[in-house]
């Protein structure tokens, strides 16, 4: 299904604020179908054709507001648009490149609305090069959102699985969000990187450092199958560059130990986004370009730009496999 619904403009409504609940609250319960049509947001164009099924809602007139990172007023908007334009069913959201995965944010606060007034929780799972802890004062930042998302009530806990990047660093301890950690609810699970200072803040337990992407997954699955409500956020820049190119500084993991996850996770999963599609960026805001340029991103494609976004595909399908 192709929507090309126009922009809301500047000055429309905000939604009224998500409703947030009691980490203590009984899981949530939702008739999620892994295997319903997937749904793309088609805000650059890189996620290509999943199969015949799919759903596509164009979005590209959002791309330049939302990209990698946007106010909290815009990302209300969006969120506020999303509500009308989305069906009531579908599979996994597909949100394009990785500048994007802010985006998860509000589709964390629309699934965690759909069932007020019903106290619900869940445990939110992010496969992740990078801890998307980051402070970030001008709204929200695909490098930030899952801080945000620790905050909410309704998040009994958030797993970043997969970590390699120098951001959990002692030297980066600074541009981290230390409040998910003095509130227990964020834990890192990352592959030959240590990161000392949630360990000083909230125990060892909230930092698990591995020598290899195996290891990180004997100790992982096992706790994710004692969670009851998982909402599963999936960056491919988790994927070692041999697998996928996404345009960022990429981990270790294979995709097996992808869908390995994703398989775990069957009849538990209340929602499910992919990112990571590699596109090429052409923001015109000169704030955005040096927030790409201080995060070390080229602007130049790769070479083989259209084996890369078919490898994207092959992956996506193959993620797609494993849910159902």
């Amino acid at each position: 299904m192709n929507r090309d619904t126009p922009t809301p403009a500047f000055g429309a409504p905000l939604p009224a604020p998500g409703l947030d609940f009691n980490a203590s609250a009984p899981p949530l319960v939702l008739d999620f179908n892994a295997s319903a049509p997937p749904l793309v947001l088609d805000f650059d164009a890189s996620v290509l054709r999943i199969g015949p099924d799919e759903q596509r809602i164009a979005l590209g007139a959002w791309r330049e507001r939302i990209g990698f990172g946007c106010s909290r007023r815009d990302s209300a908007r969006l969120e506020a648009f999303l509500d009308r334009v989305m069906p009531e069913a579908h599979g996994p959201v597909f949100l394009g490149s990785g500048d994007f995965h802010h985006v998860s944010l509000a589709l964390l606060r629309r699934l965690i609305r759909a069932h007020a007034p019903v106290p619900a929780s869940l445990d939110l799972v992010i496969l992740d090069n990078h801890p998307d802890n980051m402070l970030y004062p001008f709204g929200v930042h695909c490098g930030s959102w899952a801080g945000r998302a620790a905050a909410l009530e309704a998040v009994r806990h958030v797993h970043v699985a997969g970590i390699t990047s120098p951001d959990i660093g002692l030297l980066h301890a600074w541009e981290n969000d230390c409040r998910p950690f003095l509130r227990k609810k964020l834990t890192w699970w990352s592959v030959g990187r240590h990161a000392p200072f949630p360990a000083w803040i909230a125990g060892k337990e909230h930092a698990r450092c591995f020598r290899s992407a195996d290891a990180l997954l004997a100790a992982f699955l096992p706790r994710l199958r004692d969670m009851e409500s998982v909402y599963l956020s999936v960056d491919k820049d988790v994927l070692h560059p041999d697998a996928a190119y996404t345009g960022w500084d990429q981990g270790l993991f294979r995709p097996e130990h992808v869908e390995a996850v994703a398989a775990c996770c069957a009849g538990r999963l209340v929602g499910v986004d992919i990112c990571g599609d590699y596109a090429r960026r052409s923001y015109r805001s000169i704030g955005k370009r040096l927030l790409c340029r201080l995060d070390g991103l080229e602007d130049a494609p790769p070479a083989d730009e259209l084996d890369v976004r078919e490898r994207g595909r092959d992956i996506n399908v193959k993620i797609l496999e494993a849910l159902r």
